[in-house]
This record gives C-alpha cells, structure tokens and sequence, in this order.
C-alpha cells in the first residue's frame, strides 16, 4: 500500500470520501455498543481520528507493539470482553445486510465463494451448515469458501490457547478450529467483501461502491 501507508495507518486509508474504518464501523448493527481497536502502527493516528467515541459507539484502544498475528490481537483484548462479540479486521470493506446477518446467529463466521481458495483461509462445512474445518492457504482447497475475517464470538474462545507459530506470527485459523468442535459456528455466505491489500483494490472498491449506491 505504499506510498499511502508511510505517512497513514492503512485503516485511515480513503475509499472514496471515507477511511477504510469510516466504511467499517458505518455498517456496524446498533447492538454493537463499543468498539475495541487494536492499533499499533502509527497508533497515535488512528487515536486522533476516533477519539474517545465513534459513530456513537464507546472506543478502548489496545496497542499490539509487535506484528505477532491475528489470534495474539485478540487475546491482547481478553481483558475487555465478555459475553458475546464481533470480531473484524480495519483494512476491508462488508456490506450493512451481511454484518446484521452474522450477529443473528449465536456464533458464525462470513464466507465469500472465491476463485482463488489458495490464497485464503477455506472453510468447509458440516451438513447443518456449521464449521467443519478452516485450512490456511491450501495446495489443495476443499472448497472455495474463503473465511472473510468477520466472526460472532463469545469470551469462550480464550480456553483455546494459539499454538502454532507461523513466520513469526500466531494466527486464529487452528484456534477457531478448535473453538467450534465445543461450540458450533454457523457459516454464512456474504454478498459483499472487498479485501483493500493494494492500490489496486482502491480503485477496484471504489467502482463498486459507486454502483452500488446508483
């Protein structure tokens, strides 16, 4: 994402008229009361421009000082959660209906049906629609459901310590596995995911979007 990123945490990056996180937190269900942002990386950033409330939803800032992966983010949160919660990441954009259908089920997990499933984390299914099995970037995908980062969770998935290391960095993939023998996670397929990890995708969401708002 450079030259964009030297100067601006890629969350803070424009699509369009709004920041990646504007595009986020816009489409967050009202039952989403506050927001838990991990920051690290221009972190001062990202506090300036939130503040203490955004969009109305309370924010509590925790900083991960080392790129150690996405399951050590959320365990750095564990302190901060209770209950049930929605879990994302800041640098992609999901559709308002496909959020609001998530945080209808007890658990779940969005997918995105992808002609590339070697490139991403590729779910598959039990026949009651629940999570069977998450593989990152299979040689060979059982399926073409890309996991989209966007879970419904509860403070139950702290029982299942991240074990595996990979390139120096501890992801949720085995995790999540482990998490959904206990407590089942109901797989949806979204109609909207825009992943943003290049100039590219700027232009290519931005087309999109404006389509979708004719």
């Amino acid at each position: 994402m450079r030259p964009l990123t030297e100067n601006t945490p890629k969350p803070l990056i424009k699509v369009g008229d709004k920041t990646l996180l504007d595009h986020i937190v816009e489409v967050l269900p009202s039952s989403v009361e506050e927001l838990v942002i991990v920051v690290g990386y221009l972190e001062d950033e990202i506090r300036k421009y939130c503040g203490d409330e955004f969009y109305g939803k309370k924010v509590t800032y925790v900083t991960q000082k080392e790129r150690s992966g996405t399951a050590d983010a959320l365990w750095l949160c564990k302190d901060k959660l209770k209950g049930r919660f929605l879990f994302l990441y800041a640098d992609d954009i999901y559709g308002k209906a496909d959020i609001a259908k998530a945080v209808s089920y007890t658990r779940s997990m969005l997918t995105y049906k992808t002609d590339f499933p070697e490139n991403f984390g590729i779910v598959v299914r039990h026949p009651d629609g629940t999570l069977a099995e998450i593989i990152e970037k299979p040689k060979h995908p059982p399926s073409n459901l890309a996991s989209t980062g966007v879970m419904v969770l509860d403070e139950n998935i702290f029982k299942y310590e991240p074990k595996i290391k990979l390139n120096g960095e501890y992801y949720l993939t085995d995790v999540i596995a482990e998490y959904a023998k206990d407590y089942p996670i109901a797989v949806v397929e979204q109609s909207l995911w825009i992943p943003i990890n290049t100039l590219e995708d700027i232009e290519k969401a931005e087309r999109i979007l404006a389509v979708r708002k004719k």
